[in-house]
């Protein structure tokens, strides 16, 4: 009988160091949980990972899981992010991270002395954590409820971008759309807006028109990259955001929670209307947006 039990345990010894040393996909993981909707720390890690020289975006897959490769010295790091809600208001965060040319030596290591590639990666997820945390507090979002959109005439110009681009493709077109407009004496019928026509959450690949409300004539200007339309009116969830509108998408987020937890049917097509000039600076918490999820017909 001890012969036999001695012979599992070898057997699952074995079994066990096989599959550390040589199939576990990682050397080292390290978590964290924030009071954050998956999606808004999805965004902010891409957001932050643009931001390191070292870091660049290998994939994203699934819908909170991206990779990423870190490369310092003689050593290349792989990140693997695991982005999964606890519930309605907490996320946790992992890295699973290999290093790709001294897994091995990294697995024999780890279990018995701090080392260098597992201070490393713990101070990259912190950096992330902070960095993370700093932005949560740089802007608000308040849930409305239902509420209506009006209908208007606009100009507008289509942008095809990345979710964190947004504001950098209005920023490009707004010269367009305000000389244009200004040079023909044409004024404004209200606050500029965009309407979402294609939104690829898993990627986060983009398409608005970017629209300035104008009163309808027979006398508007022609230009290749301006158009008209009739923005028809349409039932919606609002709600408001306060902070810089190149992350006022963290807003669609709190929206498709909310209407998730209310069973409301919405169409993932956002329409964002903004009350503030961000080229007149000023403090951003003060900045105002209100955004929009139409309702399904």
């Amino acid at each position: 009988m001890q012969n036999k039990i001695g012979g599992f345990l070898a057997v699952a010894v074995i079994g066990f160091l096989s599959w550390y040393l040589f199939i576990k996909p990682h050397d080292y993981a390290v978590s964290f949980k924030t009071k954050a909707l998956p999606g808004i720390v999805k965004q902010s890690l891409l957001l932050w990972t643009t931001q390191q020289d070292s870091i660049q975006i290998l994939e994203e897959k699934e819908d909170y899981i991206v990779e990423n490769v870190f490369s310092g010295g003689d050593s290349i790091h792989q990140y693997r992010w695991e982005i999964k809600p606890i519930n309605d208001s907490l996320t946790n965060v992992t890295a699973y991270v290999s290093d790709i040319k001294h897994s091995f030596i990294n697995k024999i290591t780890i279990p018995f002395q701090k080392t260098v590639f597992e201070e490393t990666t713990t101070n990259t997820v912190i950096d992330f954590r902070d960095n993370l945390k700093n932005h949560l507090s740089q802007w608000k979002v308040r849930i409305e409820g239902a509420s209506e959109l009006e209908g208007t005439y606009c100009a507008y110009t289509t942008v095809n971008t990345i979710q964190i681009g947004k504001a950098k493709g209005m920023m490009i077109n707004f010269p367009l759309l305000n000389s244009i407009l200004a040079q023909n004496n044409i004024a404004l019928n209200g606050s500029p807006f965009i309407e979402v026509t294609s939104w690829n959450k898993l990627t986060g690949a983009l398409s608005f028109d970017f629209c300035y409300p104008i009163l309808k004539t027979d006398n508007l200007p022609s230009h290749p990259d301006l158009k008209y339309k009739e923005f028809k009116p349409r039932k919606a969830i609002k709600a408001t955001y306060n902070g810089n509108y190149s992350t006022s998408d963290r807003a669609w987020y709190a929206l498709l929670n909310y209407a998730k937890k209310e069973k409301i049917e919405v169409v993932e097509l956002p329409v964002e209307i903004f009350f503030n000039q961000p080229v007149s600076g000023g403090y951003e918490l003060n900045w105002k947006a209100e955004i929009y999820m139409p309702l399904k017909n």
